[in-house]
């Protein structure tokens, strides 16, 4: 992938609000983007991250508040105004088009004459690693095919910001990976401010440099993936990024401790369930104080329902008193 100096800007919401009817689905959030960074809005359906996406793109306005770029207020502008690149789920491209025209569309419309628009074409088709489909029509293409071309499409006029929502949901979980990556290295390339709506946390985990963490419209917590992994700020942070053990007053990861003979731990429990999964095994205890755990052990361990085990876990709590 070919650098570009497509640099994006600084997105801030201030106390910004939205109710659908009668029902409030972001409540007053204040939230700052910095120019070029990766943010990740993480959270289950229905927390509020595709309406504040929304309101970044123009698509929705804030009942209250403000969004600005930089120093603009672009609170009132519609989404054609605002210079942004959006891309979906559902790929929103052309059917009728080749891809090279769906890349070229926007080129288009504002006015590009064609010898550049042509090579400002190869150049994205060439960035998303799909140059020899430039004449392929869209039906001919695979879902992984088709979201490399929205991405292009998207990010082609150079736009301040790019908004990504649910982009990978529908392919496959090996399709999926391969794509993360690839989206990944090309955001890092390009070094434009994205916004990027999943509610997969492997997905966040992998592409953010900040985690917005949200829960019933609000912001639970906001910082780098490993801040919302190793010191989740709540109870509900800390059980929907990873899972959550406690045993004895004791919080800890199911990578972080291990299984001892019964005699040389001072917590003992029963194995209940081992499942293999290839490069490591999940394995479900049932503590001798009834606390049901979690364990991601190596995988060559033999473990059988019933064994008794001891639990030794490892000296890295986590660092956090509220969950």
């Amino acid at each position: 992938m070919n650098p570009s100096t497509d640099h994006g800007v600084r997105i801030t919401l201030s106390h910004c609000t939205k109710h659908f009817g009668t029902q409030r689905v972001l409540e007053p959030t204040d939230l700052t983007i910095a120019a070029g960074e990766t943010l990740v809005l993480l959270g289950p359906s229905g927390c509020g991250k595709t309406t504040t996406l929304r309101l970044i793109a123009g698509l929705e306005a804030p009942d209250s508040g403000r969004v600005q770029f930089d120093s603009e207020d672009v609170t009132a502008l519609p989404i054609e105004r605002r210079n942004v690149g959006m891309v979906f789920q559902s790929y929103a491209l052309f059917p009728h088009m080749t891809v090279a025209e769906n890349v070229a569309y926007g080129l288009k419309v504002r006015g590009m004459a064609a010898a550049d628009r042509a090579r400002r074409v190869d150049e994205m088709l060439e960035m998303v690693q799909i140059g020899p489909l430039a004449g392929r029509a869209i039906t001919q293409l695979s879902g992984g095919q088709k979201q490399r071309v929205a991405l292009a499409r998207a990010i082609a006029p150079r736009p301040r910001v790019l908004l990504l929502d649910e982009p990978l949901t529908a392919l496959d979980a090996r399709l999926r990976e391969t794509l993360r990556s690839d989206i990944d290295a090309l955001l890092r390339s390009i070094g434009i401010t994205t916004v990027y709506v999943t509610h997969d946390q492997a997905e966040a985990m992998a592409l953010a440099d900040r985690i917005a963490v949200m829960d019933k419209g609000r912001i639970a917590q906001l910082g780098t993936p490993r801040e919302i992994y190793f010191q989740p700020a709540n109870a509900f942070v800390a059980d929907f990024v990873g899972t959550l053990n406690r045993v004895g007053g004791q919080r800890f990861r199911p990578e972080d401790a291990e299984l001892v003979a019964p005699q040389d731990a001072a917590l003992a429990g029963q194995v209940t369930a081992s499942h293999f999964l290839g490069d490591h095994q999940r394995v479900q205890l049932r503590m001798d104080g009834g606390e049901d755990i979690v364990l991601k052990l190596p995988p060559r361990a033999l473990l059988a329902a019933g064994q008794r085990v001891g639990l030794r876990i490892h000296p890295n709590p986590l660092e956090s008193t509220a969950c």
